[in-house]
């Protein structure tokens, strides 16, 4: 009670901050990004920001901002970071949310499709239907350089976000997505996403669901160098292709998709003999692939969530169970996706392509959430090399 009375005494509203002001909300948002005021996310609300109602009263003052308190865009800047505000996804209590809604939950029955449509703030329609294949579709030889192929070739052809509309650019990524899974699937009835890749990788009906958990619980999460390269594309005006192209190439670099790409060789090195495998290899590197020791963490909850519905056979559930009992961790979730991956008998770069075909859908959200509805990014480049004209 006493958190949200402090809450309530020092922090105010965007309305009200713009009515102590005198100002429009362009105005705020680059006080915001100066450092002038700070702001942070509203608990009952992600989707809005609180603004500190002190700093909004010193400049109503005419005073500068606190001295006795570091400047927000310093603080961040010092350490390299920066400040974005986004409306599509936070954690809290070890749970992730897709715009308010438990993504544990949402993967219990919604598709891919769904998931889109809400984080991109779709309501009424649903976007994807009666989207028709390309006929001129791209070639590649992993579902990786097609998606990537995919993007690229949008971003050539799509003009720059800033010519377009926030209805248009909905239509534009559901279309990319929809190429995208076309280029992954290959040709076929117009099923849900998740249908298609199914049928692609022959996997049973009965078993397609877990492809669909799969991809939903991968749409998004904290932010991470990927959703920073899509914003800052999408901030200085890409078209929404090429602002997410930024970020799955920036994501297929990532220290997460060599961790996917390690627990996947895991479970296929470890699959025979599982806990004499793990000791010894905890014995040579002190670690496990795809277990970790952090609990009551939302990648704990996603991967729990997927493999309580997965029904793996006794040599994967030996896997993870001898991780955890050797290791002393918990599964991450991107062992339960090698494990999904192995379950489903999908490609050797199965669990990765799963990864990044859903978390196309939330990097596509950031691109459309910038470019429609995103407040300035607050970052700043130090300089630390040799002195301007020194030898």
């Amino acid at each position: 009670m006493q958190a949200i009375e402090d809450v309530a005494r020092r922090w105010i509203g965007r309305t009200e901050a713009l009515d102590r002001l005198g100002i429009k909300t362009q105005t705020l948002y680059a006080y915001v990004s100066r450092g002038r005021i700070v702001a942070r996310p509203d608990p009952a609300d992600s989707r809005r920001s609180l603004y500190d109602a002190e700093d909004i009263d010193r400049l109503r003052r005419g005073e500068s901002p606190d001295p006795a308190r570091p400047v927000a865009q310093d603080r961040n800047g010092a350490r390299g970071e920066a400040d974005i505000a986004s409306s599509l996804s936070v954690v809290a209590d070890g749970r992730l949310f897709y715009r308010g809604l438990d993504a544990v939950q949402l993967a219990q029955q919604a598709t891919l499709e769904e998931v889109a449509c809400r984080l991109w703030g779709i309501r009424d329609a649903n976007l994807f239907t009666g989207i028709k294949p390309r006929l001129d579709g791209v070639i590649g030889v992993s579902i990786r350089a097609r998606t990537f192929a995919i993007l690229s070739r949008r971003a050539e052809e799509d003009v720059t976000s800033r010519a377009c509309d926030r209805e248009t650019l909905k239509v534009q990524a559901a279309c990319i997505l929809n190429e995208t899974i076309d280029a992954a699937s290959g040709p076929g009835p117009r099923l849900h996403f998740h249908q298609r890749l199914a049928r692609a990788w022959k996997t049973m009906d009965r078993d397609s669901h877990m492809i669909r958990r799969a991809l939903v619980l991968a749409v998004d999460d904290e932010l991470d160098p990927a959703i920073l390269a899509v914003r800052a594309a999408a901030g200085g005006g890409a078209p929404i292709a090429g602002a997410a192209l930024a970020g799955l190439t920036t994501l297929a670099g990532s220290a997460v998709l060599e961790a996917m790409t390690d627990a996947s060789t895991w479970v296929v090195e470890a699959r025979r003999d599982p806990f004499e495998t793990s000791r010894r290899r905890l014995q040579a590197t002190g670690s496990l692939p795809g277990f970790t020791a952090r609990t009551g963490t939302h990648d704990a909850a996603r991967a729990h969530a997927l493999l309580t519905a997965a029904d793996l056979p006794a040599d994967l559930v030996a896997v993870y169970r001898a991780g955890e009992e050797v290791g002393g961790g918990r599964a991450t979730f991107a062992m339960a996706l090698a494990l999904i991956a192995r379950r489903l008998e999908l490609p050797r770069q199965g669990a990765a392509d799963l990864f990044l075909l859903g978390r196309l859908a939330g990097l596509l959200g950031h691109a459309l959430d910038q470019a429609t509805n995103g407040s300035p990014i607050r970052a700043r480049l130090r300089y630390v090399g040799p002195e301007p004209g020194a030898n």
